[in-house]
């Protein structure tokens, strides 16, 4: 029998910083993935990360914006140097511009939302599908959310439904070949954006993040973090 210790899962979590995103990383990492934890605020991914080694995880923080092209373009760059592939990417991070009649949506909250939600996505594919191909079982979560068509909702609800249509064709794309893609709408939870979404809901209802990070977890295939031959 080897010594040799199985090299820990590698997932990526984007939008690590609060929220679902934040929920996802402490849970991976609990269940003895390494997590590479990205979001644009150093401070909150600090936190996050004190709570993984509490609990005895392991993260490593990746301070940027998924905009940054450049930036996201060395994170894979790097990924790939260290591990040599990504089991998982975890696709939180999110732009939800505030509610606004169509007709009344600012344009600086407008081309956020574009950038964000439909650029950044379609970059980071391509980015990351080479790493998740080299797993043994690569896969992509997404997260749905169906607000689309819904009044006031125009920047954020449309911008939402395209990437979740890019989403759903590279799911599509990759049913034989893989990477596995997972498009999933999470229950209603008392997070920062629904806050001012519905700032008069009442939060003892809602799922928690941990709770609905628990239930995503049981989704992702069971499997060891060999490289694909």
């Amino acid at each position: 029998m080897s010594d040799t210790p199985t090299p820990p899962r590698i997932a990526f979590v984007l939008g690590a910083s609060r929220g679902l995103g934040a929920a996802m990383a402490e849970a991976l990492a609990g269940a003895g993935w390494h997590v590479v934890a990205v979001a644009r605020t150093a401070g909150a991914l600090e936190e996050l990360d004190d709570r993984i080694s509490a609990a005895g995880g392991s993260a490593t923080l990746a301070p940027m914006d998924i905009t940054d092209d450049d930036a996201m373009r060395h994170l894979c760059r790097s990924t790939h140097e260290r591990w040599g592939r990504v089991d998982l990417w975890v696709h939180a991070a999110i732009h939800a511009a505030p509610m606004s009649p169509a007709g009344h949506i600012a344009r600086k909250d407008w081309e956020r939302s574009i950038t964000t939600n439909i650029r950044a996505t379609g970059m980071l594919i391509p980015m990351i599908e080479p790493l998740l191909r080299v797993s043994a079982a690569g896969t992509a979560m997404f997260f749905d959310d169906p607000f689309a068509g819904r009044k006031f909702f125009g920047a954020y609800g449309a911008s939402k439904a395209a990437q979740i249509a890019l989403a759903r064709s590279w799911q599509a794309e990759g049913a034989r070949i893989g990477p596995r893609v997972l498009i999933e709408t999470p229950a209603p939870m008392p997070t920062a954006t629904r806050a001012r979404f519905f700032p008069g809901e009442d939060r003892a209802a809602l799922t928690p993040c941990a709770g609905e990070a628990a239930r995503l977890l049981q989704l992702l295939p069971d499997s060891d973090s060999s490289p694909a031959p």
